[in-house]
């Protein structure tokens, strides 16, 4: 929780506010009186959903209005169920329910006891995010366990046909509405965990998917059979629950490895990554056509410039211009002309000469202000004035001793270096 002293925006309150609701309020079953109902010109119905302690806003829009047709019998006063999630208006700051399902309250006791095994699960740990297992990302054999003959596994089929690359489909009928569904999904589950303990690896399951078509609570209802939750909680093989629409919600969905919406779904969800695998080499078989016929294409044009029958008209062609610029030059006629050049020739070696006589009149020169300026600096080279019987001291660091001061600043035993013309000696000095 966040301290008093920090200080929030409004849009930050609300949207704080609008995440919460929404991950935790997803699917609800809500059942109360109708009131304030109001139908809109686009085909959505707004109301409240009220009971003796407090009320709730509704909203039932247009495509969800269409799958519910019993929704333009209803009126205010009359007491409905309404299956969907909750949701923020930010520009308002109220919340209110999504409904995506409307039915008569007559049914209240499926809910209420859908409601309580779902909270007992829940408590002993079946819904567990760490217990769930991870669906492998490239399944080789998948189990289904379904109604043969239903739309839904038709659907399903159709979906891995169409995307997958490399998959088997091993379908365990079983009944899945009806008196004795629960009891026909437990046992096909048994043999489907049977069948995978008792074969080697290559021919076991990686993934076990219950599912069927939408339909009503009470078609869905073995989906919520307490038994059956605790076998597909102990189901060895990773499994994925695809019963109904996208609103339905059983309890097999919650304690499965995985839930998808649909039958379909799960099929794209086992097939994602092999579709993405199929897609690529697409790509790339597509770029590696589309690169062969760039190459081919540029090779063809090379040859076509490099034909020995290109190459002989080319110097053929060169041929003629040559002769054409030859022609023109009219040697006979300009031969005067052409013979002037001895002039041009007598004129370069004329200034040769001029410049090779002009280079060594410089480096005379330089060379006689060079030799001036060596014999001023050999007459200032220290060494000469020591040839005339002096000498000089320097320390340790090849710093100069050119006063008392500096020598004082010594310290004693220091050794010191005396220069004379002819040579270096050593002096140590002492108090």
């Amino acid at each position: 929780m966040s301290e008093a002293s920090e200080e929030w925006t409004v849009s930050e309150v609300v949207y704080s506010i609008k995440n919460n609701l929404e991950s935790e309020f997803i699917s609800l079953f809500v059942t109360g009186e109708v009131s304030n109902l109001s139908a809109s010109t686009a085909g959505h119905y707004y109301f409240n959903l009220s009971d003796s302690e407090a009320s709730l806003s509704c909203a039932l829009f247009r495509g969800d209005a269409l799958r519910n047709p019993e929704v333009k019998k209803i009126k205010n006063g009359d007491k409905i169920t309404c299956t969907g999630s909750i949701s923020v208006y930010v520009k308002k700051g109220q919340f209110q329910l999504i409904v995506k399902r409307v039915s008569a309250a007559g049914r209240g006791t499926l809910f209420e006891q859908y409601e309580l095994l779902k909270k007992k699960l829940a408590s002993e740990g079946l819904f567990d995010v760490e217990n769930k297992k991870a669906i492998p990302k490239f399944p080789q054999r998948v189990a289904i366990i379904t109604a043969p003959g239903g739309a839904a596994l038709q659907d399903f089929l159709n979906i891995f046909e169409r995307r997958s690359i490399s998959m088997d489909i091993v379908i365990i009928p079983a009944v899945v509405q009806g008196d004795g569904s629960a009891a026909s999904l437990r046992s096909a589950l048994h043999r489907c965990i049977e069948y995978h303990l008792k074969n080697p690896p290559e021919k076991q399951f990686d993934v076990v998917v219950l599912g069927r078509g939408g339909g009503a609570i009470e078609d869905l209802w073995s989906f919520n059979d307490e038994a059956l939750a605790w076998d597909i909680y102990n189901c060895p093989i990773p499994t994925i629950s695809a019963v109904g629409h996208q609103v339905d919600y059983t309890i097999a969905d919650f304690v499965a490895d995985f839930r998808a919406e649909t039958p379909s779904a799960a099929a794209e969800v086992l097939t994602e990554y092999q579709m993405s695998v199929k897609e690529n080499l697409s790509n790339q078989i597509r770029n590696l056509q589309q690169q062969m016929a760039s190459i081919l294409n540029e090779k063809k044009s090379a040859l076509s410039i490099r034909h020995p029958q290109k190459a002989i008209q080319k110097l053929i062609s060169n041929i003629y211009e040559l002769k054409h610029r030859f022609v023109k030059l009219h040697f006979e006629e300009r031969s005067l002309q052409l013979l002037r050049l001895d002039e041009k020739l007598q004129l370069m070696d004329e200034l040769e000469v001029r410049m090779n006589d002009a280079i060594g009149e410089r480096i005379r020169e330089e060379k006689e202000k060079l030799e001036h300026k060596f014999q001023i600096l050999e007459s200032l080279n220290p060494k000469n004035v020591l040839s005339r019987g002096y000498s000089f001291v320097t320390s340790q660091k090849g710093d100069c001793i050119s006063n008392t001061t500096d020598f004082e600043t010594l310290d004693n035993e220091s050794e010191l270096t005396l220069h004379f013309h002819d040579g270096i000696g050593k002096v140590v000095k002492r108090s």
